[in-house]
């Protein structure tokens, strides 16, 4: 591939979005990308349309030079994004002809080369012990060398910041020695991620006066200001900015890709993306975490599930009236969604929303949202929490616009307690044993005696703890005369144990995720007994998929059933 500026982005090369996931954020702790991980991940940012990928450092890392030599021999094809390599100068006092660091830059193939030099002449005259006139040779040497090759340069003044405030004709030189050989752009690197963003767009707006060579900004965010200090810098004149997904990166990360992206194109109107990509943004901040093997941050701007989610009842109400009014953008610009969250903090706005959002229409039935405002603060003031458990909210919301509806009718008796409610079973009771073996096994016995469609049904199952043992009892008692719950399956279980002020009386709280080929949901369970909690939530999980079944069963029948 020898295209070395972006295509298909409406701002060309006139702007750089510019990534290096692969090469500095894989700096952070924990995360190893495999060669196949780094393909994929290009493969990913590509398709969201940034401009640049900086895929590593060829003749540093083995796994980078068969990243390079496997994607210039076609395993990576770029619509959008041009490959870029990065790596150092020479070194001191060697011809740049004999050095194999830039020797392994012109193998890798890469169009585009980045290349990292100290600007910092304390950087420069301690650490690469050498003077600032060899540096700046160092610099342009490297440059003119690969640009003589048919590269396009740009470079990394590591340290600007720092170095610009001890001495800026040192740092201002070593730009100088770059662009003067052939380099297209020089990136100023807050590297120690120590700076502000009113003193680094100030720096930004001076160099840029004094040189007018075209600035890049590379933030750290040691300070917790990389995204800030990135946008600062792109006011002050900046026109590349370097970021990695997610955020990643040594110590406390780089500038987030898609904190930057999603205000570049939101707020300052800079359209950096292919047209309509702009929505792919959570997809691919997730698929990037994925990767990564880490969790994706639920509270990540613009993209984390939780980013547009609102729990108090002043939000909801102002919400339901208008989204705008408590949401800066439309989630679905970048690919999210709105959520309303139910908690004691709720009121009768949030139950609406979060009926609306659930597929229920609360709005004819003021006495089920007084009734659900209610129970819902009742269960939370025990412990009880449906923030992340939709499904066990959604029974309750059922339960109580059925009881509101036979109150209208007068026949208030015929909605069964909340505990089995829309369960197509009940519950006689349960027992559970512990059996410690000889051979060291531990095994749990659970007996169940259950009430289905008439039938009482006595099933019981071992399991490798309590709760494994009750789930496998139910499905043995249940699957042989509900055979459709065999569809369900069990894909997370969490415990959390909580206590009041005094520290005892702890309680458990159960959270079980269940899905089936269709869907995925989550229910909730709280009792003093961790088996109790769980039966809780097991229950509901399987009333949950009654329930679905049952709608999707009606909606089947001529004109609805």
């Amino acid at each position: 591939m020898n295209r070395t500026s972006p295509a298909g982005t409406p701002s060309a090369d006139t702007f750089h979005v510019y990534d290096t996931t692969l090469r500095d954020g894989a700096q952070r702790e924990g995360i190893s990308y495999s060669v196949s991980d780094k393909l994929a991940v290009a493969r990913t940012l590509d398709s969201l349309g940034v401009g640049f990928i900086e895929g590593g450092w060829p003749g540093a890392l083995p796994k980078d030079t068969e990243f390079f030599q496997r994607a210039a021999d076609g395993e990576l094809e770029l619509r959008h994004s041009v490959l870029t390599a990065f790596g150092a100068t020479r070194r001191p006092g060697v011809s740049v002809r004999e050095d194999a660091q830039v020797a392994a830059l012109l193998d890798s193939r890469a169009p585009v080369v980045t290349l990292v030099a100290k600007s910092d002449r304390r950087h420069i005259e301690r650490a690469l012990r050498t003077e600032v006139e060899e540096n700046r040779a160092m610099v342009a040497d490297t440059v003119r060398h690969l640009v003589e090759h048919g590269r396009r340069v740009f470079l990394d003044a590591e340290h600007f910041f720092d170095g610009y405030a001890h001495d800026s004709d040192t740092a201002l030189r070593v730009l100088e020695a770059a662009v003067h050989a052939g380099a297209d752009l020089v990136c100023l690197c807050d590297t120690n991620g120590g700076q502000l963003p009113t003193g680094l767009a100030h720096t930004v707006e001076e160099v840029v006066e004094r040189t007018g060579f075209r600035v890049g900004i590379h933030c750290q965010d040691d300070t917790g200001c990389a995204v800030a200090n990135t946008l600062a810098a792109v006011q002050a004149g900046a026109t590349h900015v370097q970021c990695t997904a997610n955020g990643y990166g040594e110590r406390a990360g780089n500038a987030d890709l898609f904190a930057v992206i999603g205000n570049l194109e939101t707020k300052l109107d800079i359209p950096v993306l292919p047209e309509g990509n702009l929505g792919e943004l959570s997809r691919v901040s997730h698929a990037l975490a994925e990767v990564a093997n880490l969790a994706p941050d639920t509270h990540q701007a613009y993209v984390g599930t939780s980013t547009f989610a609102h729990k108090a009842g002043l939000h909801a109400s102002a919400i339901k009236v208008d989204p705008e009014l408590y949401n800066h953008i439309e989630p679905e610009r970048v690919g999210n969604g709105m959520r309303v969250l139910v908690t004691e903090m709720a009121g009768r706005a949030s139950l609406e929303l979060k009926a609306a959002e659930l597929g229920l229409d609360l709005s004819g039935s003021p006495e089920a949202v007084t009734g659900a405002v209610q129970r819902v603060k009742e269960l939370e003031a025990h412990g009880w929490s449906f923030e992340g458990a939709d499904a066990s909210l959604e029974l309750l919301l059922r339960r109580e616009l059925a009881l509101a509806e036979q109150r209208a009718h007068g026949t208030e008796d015929g909605v069964a307690p909340r505990d089995s409610f829309g369960a197509p079973f009940e519950l006689e009771s349960y027992r559970v044993s512990l059996d410690h073996r000889p051979d060291g096994q531990v095994v749990s016995e659970v007996t169940v005696k259950l009430h289905v469609r008439g039938e009482r049904v006595i099933a019981t199952a071992e399991g490798n703890g309590p709760v494994n043992a009750l789930d496998a009892a139910l499905r043995t008692a249940l699957v042989p005369r509900l055979p459709w719950l065999d569809e369900v399956e069990l894909v997370d279980y969490k415990v959390r144990i909580l206590t009041d002020t005094s520290g005892t009386d702890a309680v458990t709280r159960v959270l079980v995720e269940s899905r089936d080929e269709h869907r995925e949901w989550t229910t909730v369970g709280v009792h003093g007994n961790i088996v109790e909690a769980s039966w809780y939530a097991l229950r509901d999980a399987f009333a949950h998929k009654a329930i679905r079944r049952s709608e999707v069963a009606e909606a089947s029948l001529p004109n609805g059933g």
